[in-house]
């Protein structure tokens, strides 16, 4: 299954090429044009028919997941890390680990966890080694570890896997573009983006490339349904998310009336999102020359930044549903 293998990958931020490679191989034959970007961004375009109002649609889905980065070796070898992204100290306590050389390890902490708050610092990962000597046999400083963790079926058509964040965007984009025939009348891009989790870095490049009409971040959300630190109205299995605000962005409220529309004309369920944490893509899109207007398709994911998100298919099929749909969308003159 392709999200399986997606979520499988590995794909820090900053070393994503790997997931690149991957996805070049898969949406190869259904693209006009494609190439890679100096930073490392994978953009690729379908051509749609034209028409007298036609737009440039920008999708971005990051590649990157969050993870740890070697600062450190102890004399006794284990290895003290940073963040590469936003991890928190207790969803990582006790959780085993992957480099891209396929070494695992466990992350322990200085001293008892329920001290530690939220400080990465106070985290280690162990390989097993007897030494710095030792250590430095396998691992060097700067190298980069994240979550191991496989992909599980759940009750009620739910899901459970590691990376979900992002790699269910890049899944929706690709499942799209494979339905993309090329009969829409507006220009879809693609774009397969890098360093999403350490700033949005990627779609920053990527949007003074492709200088589009609309731009769109296909993304995660968090979900408010079970308990949590975070308070809001997501909620895991009641719709594709139709992103209204976040701390990056406010969506553009025609962007946003387009969405509901063809939600309703099409029977696919949906939810407003606003959350007060976190960001987007859109965030980097919305601010592009003279501006770009910008809404997300995002899925509502319980313990998202962990090794075992949990979304619900129907959710994501929603997403993929609706991204179609607005590629599809017929502009007015007067767009607003």
């Amino acid at each position: 299954m392709l999200l399986e293998r997606l979520t499988q990958l590995w794909g820090v931020s900053g070393y994503e090429s790997g997931v690149r490679r991957e996805i070049e191989k898969i949406v190869g034959p259904w693209a006009d044009e494609m190439w890679t970007d100096n930073i490392g961004n994978l953009i690729v375009l379908k051509k749609g028919r034209g028409g007298p109002h036609a737009k440039k649609i920008m999708y971005s889905a990051h590649m990157d997941q969050i993870g740890f980065m070697v600062k450190a070796i102890e004399e006794n070898g284990l290895l003290k890390i940073c963040n590469m992204g936003w991890n928190w100290a207790g969803a990582a306590y006790n959780e085993r680990v992957i480099f891209r050389n396929g070494m695992t390890g466990v992350v322990g902490c200085f001293g008892p966890i329920e001290e530690a708050g939220n400080k990465i610092e106070k985290l280690f990962v162990d390989i097993g080694a007897r030494s710095r000597e030792d250590a430095k046999k396998y691992v060097q400083i700067g190298d980069c570890c994240t979550y191991e963790g496989s992909y599980r079926p759940m009750k009620n058509n739910r899901i459970a896997a590691v990376a979900l964040d992002d790699r269910l965007g890049v899944y929706q984009m690709i499942e799209a573009l494979k339905e993309n025939d090329g009969s829409y009348p507006n220009d879809c891009y693609y774009c397969f983006v890098v360093q999403e989790e350490v700033g949005t870095r990627g779609s920053l490049v990527a949007v003074h490339q492709v200088n589009p009409d609309i731009g769109i971040a296909v993304d995660i959300t968090p979900a408010h349904d079970y308990p949590n630190d975070l308070t809001g109205s997501n909620a895991v299995g009641e719709g594709i998310a139709v992103k209204i605000c976040d701390p990056s962005s406010i969506s553009d409220e025609g962007v946003v009336a387009v969405m509901e529309e063809l939600c309703g004309k099409n029977h696919i369920s949906y939810q407003r999102e606003v959350i007060d944490r976190g960001g987007t893509d859109a965030g980097s899109m919305n601010l592009n020359g003279s501006g770009v207007k910008t809404g997300g398709i995002c899925v509502v994911t319980r313990y998202p930044h962990s090794q075992s998100c949990v979304v619900s298919k129907d959710d994501v099929e929603g997403g993929i549903d609706l991204m179609n749909a607005f590629s599809a969308y017929e502009f007015p003159e007067n767009f607003q």
